[in-house]
């Protein structure tokens, strides 16, 4: 009894915990966006680059490229080019050639919920205003909540992020009947060595061929690098608050795959303090900037020598990049490309594009769980055809697969019911002896083959698929904005209108009558408790979770009933 004391001083402790936890993260202060960077960002010199790592190649890129995050001011006296595709609308600006911004039109922009008091404003306001239309959600962009754009060029004194190419300025699409749109922009011969950079986008895809068309009319070898990097701020993204459990989808920076080091995410505080470490040279693997749900990653092709790094380019704006070898002999012409992806993290185009590129989902220490987990729902999402719909059958078939365990633990607690007159003569009986107490119930319990502990199982089992849907939810983005029906309109959001998580401490209620008193009154009381903690604690819990309790909590109920029914009326026999 002690034990079973303690497992619900756990639980309750837990609930409290993680109440605090959502209360402050929905309280807390909204960051103010900041649209230009540090002095020496907006001036374009020069800033101070310490990197991760010491070897040549990355050495020469930061003395021969200008690192400093480009201001908004700066990329707005440059020509840009609006290139628009079924998946996003990118920017480019003459400025470096660089891509300055990326819109999503599959993806929008998450609105805020709506309270109580707008959802009664929309029931009784007589008018109908039309509601803004969802924004599309934007990744790289040169200014406004964020700093973010992916850069490239060529070092000892080829074109580079400071080269102004020719570009043309103005709105393109992909033509009718063809699947590519490609951009071509030219820089200023340099010693006899002209310069393409070509920007390729695809009908239906994310990715971006970045590459550069070097032409060398000297007379002497050409021996060069290129460079594909991103530049960032450090500023957190929509929902990477970290959640209860924490988790990928609290995470923010760069990322790279090797074959050597496998994923190694980069924390930005890290590289702050030039303690970053990961694989700097290898002959295959990428670089990517990680976000909640999305992610821009630079693939180049295996087999070729590579270099990896990070640096901290201005106060809160950091680099992640990758640099690979170019070698051009007088008189011949060479090209040196890798593709761009910019999009989200689908898991399954994810990983047919690069080894190891689905691991930015990362479901942290729940991963041996949530990747069957998510797998099973996708199955039944293929059939079904809507996310909400596949979680609940998902609860059906966990249910019925732990049906027999769950009915052993109702038999034992039905058992427990029927006995509580006898333990409250017990618990008379011996009063001022705990100790005889323990014993004489032990003995009962022995005898009449109940344990005690049968009613802690439900919750102990569900617990592990509690979590792993909890990350799931958390960090797939096909559960993003993912509708059920009716007010639920993003799996992945809390219930706008607190119905389910009302629902839900109902049904827990529901449950903690049906169970026997505990004969210990700190139990009594911490059980009562319990379920209005957990109403409070799920009102910032994803929907979709909350679903996934309110059914296991009404079949628990039914299976439950009827089982205590069986019991009392002795038409089952003892739980063995």
């Amino acid at each position: 009894m002690d034990f079973k004391r303690l497992l619900l001083m756990v639980v309750f402790a837990f609930a409290v915990i993680m109440l605090w936890e959502k209360w402050t993260v929905y309280n807390a202060p909204k960051q103010v966006a900041v649209a230009t960077q540090s002095s020496e960002a907006q001036s374009g010199r020069e800033a101070p680059v310490p990197m991760t790592s010491g070897s040549a190649p990355v050495a020469s890129v930061a003395a021969g490229d200008v690192t400093a995050a480009k201001s908004a001011s700066i990329y707005a006296a440059a020509a840009k080019a609006v290139i628009k595709t079924d998946t996003m609308i990118a920017t480019v600006s003459a400025q470096g050639g660089d891509i300055i911004r990326v819109e999503l039109t599959q993806h929008k922009k998450s609105a805020d919920h709506r309270s109580w008091l707008s959802l009664l404003r929309s029931i009784f306001s007589s008018s109908k205003e039309s509601e803004e239309p969802a924004k599309n959600f934007v990744v790289l962009q040169e200014e406004g909540e964020h700093f973010y754009v992916a850069k490239s060029g060529l070092t000892g004194g080829l074109p580079d992020q400071d080269t102004v190419f020719d570009l043309k300025a103005g709105e393109y699409v992909i033509p009718e009947g063809k699947d590519v749109f490609v951009l071509r922009m030219n820089a200023p011969a340099v010693n006899g060595v002209s310069v393409s950079k070509v920007l390729t986008f695809h009908r239906d895809s994310y990715v971006i061929d970045v590459s550069f068309e070097v032409n060398n009319a000297g007379s002497s070898a050409l021996n060069t690098t290129s460079y594909f990097k991103f530049v960032r701020d450090n500023k957190p993204t929509e929902g990477s608050d970290g959640g209860m459990f924490g988790g990928t989808n609290a995470f923010t920076g760069p990322a790279i795959y090797t074959e050597q080091g496998k994923f190694e995410k980069i924390d930005f505080k890290k590289i702050e303090k030039n303690e970053a470490k990961h694989v700097d040279k290898a002959k295959d693997g990428w670089v990517a900037m990680v976000q909640h749900y999305f992610v821009s990653a630079y693939l180049p092709k295996s087999g070729e020598e590579r270099n990896f790094f990070t640096q901290k380019i201005a106060e809160g704006v950091y680099g992640a990049g990758v640099i690979l070898p170019l070698s051009v002999a007088a008189g011949q012409k060479a090209v040196s490309e890798t593709r761009l992806y910019v999009g989200p993290q689908e898991q399954k185009k994810l990983e047919a594009l690069a080894p190891g590129f689905n691991l930015v989902v990362d479901y942290g220490w729940v991963t041996i769980i949530a990747v069957p987990l998510f797998w099973f729902l996708s199955t039944i999402h293929g059939v079904v055809g809507n996310w909400g719909w596949s979680i609940l059958l998902v609860t059906l078939l966990i249910k019925l697969a732990f049906f027999p365990l769950s009915a052993a633990s109702y038999k034992s607690m039905a058992k427990m019911k029927v006995l509580m007159p006898r333990m409250k003569q017990l618990q008379e009986r011996y009063k001022d002896d705990k100790m005889k107490l323990n014993q004489a119930m032990m003995e009962m319990y022995k005898t009449e083959k109940v344990n005690p502990m049968g009613g802690c199982l439900p919750i102990l089992v569900q617990m592990p698929v509690f979590m792993a849907l909890y990350y799931v939810l958390q960090s797939v983005v096909e559960m993003r904005q993912a509708p059920w029906l009716g007010w639920i309109v993003d799996l992945s959001a809390k219930d706008p209108y607190f119905v389910l998580p009302i629902i839900m401490g109902i049904t827990m209620l529901i449950q903690t009558k049906l169970n026997p008193a505990p004969a210990d009154p700190i139990q009594a009381k911490v059980m009562m408790v319990m379920p209005i903690m957990f109403t409070f604690m799920f009102l910032w819990f994803p929907s979709g979770l909350v679903l996934y309790w309110v059914l296991n909590n009404v079949l628990s109920i039914a299976q439950q009933w009827k089982i205590t029914r069986m019991i009392e009326s002795g038409e089952a026999k003892p739980a063995k």
